[in-house]
């Protein structure tokens, strides 16, 4: 009965010993806007709603996946975005494409009345891939709606070298990547006016 005893007091030290153990640290990320690829086109009046943006149900979780192989991709548990993608994708493009319009007048569709803005840019995010210490490839669709039927589209696949072997540098190619696709952006609205 002692043995019983002890080796069930072992047994309940061992599983509260676990169970107190640290759990893996989560690093979390957001994206940062760039604005140092130059004004396409200055002092752009017209209001911009940027949004909704469509991303692939593939990402559109708050962890970060990266490719291993044509069919294999991984979730990373320990690495997660700091907000939905969904949100913080449309605000950095509408941050992105105001210095590149030279407009205060850009903003994100979940910031401002779709109806208050003159243009509406709808965004299809169709690849949002990385390879790590490779690189990282946007690929998108967008329609600009305008005043009546006043309407464009165009299209871009962007990549950018992820410079560095840890998911910060992949973060910055995202960033990188999605100003890229601001900056086409920009000249689908230029060429609307």
């Amino acid at each position: 009965m002692r043995r019983t005893t002890a080796s069930l007091a072992i047994v309940a030290a061992l599983l509260l010993a676990s169970g107190c153990s640290r759990s893996p640290r989560v690093a979390f990320y957001t994206l940062t806007p760039l604005t140092s690829a130059g004004a396409v086109q200055q002092n752009f009046s017209s209001a911009v709603a940027v949004g909704p943006v469509t991303i692939p149900e593939l990402v559109n979780r708050p962890q970060l996946v990266v490719r291993q192989a044509p069919n294999r991709v991984d979730v990373l548990e320990s690495h997660r975005w700091a907000e939905p993608l969904k949100n913080e994708i449309p605000r950095l493009l509408a941050q992105d494409l105001g210095p590149l319009l030279g407009s205060n007048r850009v903003f994100a569709y979940d910031q401002v009345s779709a109806a208050a803005a003159q243009y509406r840019v709808l965004v299809d995010i169709v690849r949002l891939e990385t390879v790590p210490g490779d690189s990282v490839t946007v690929e998108a669709g967008w329609v600009v709606k305008g005043a009546g039927n006043n309407r464009r589209e165009g299209r871009a696949e962007i990549r950018e070298k992820v410079n560095g072997s840890d998911y910060e540098a992949v973060v910055a190619a995202f960033s990188r990547a999605l100003a890229g696709l601001s900056a086409q952006i920009a000249k689908t609205l230029s060429g609307n006016r």
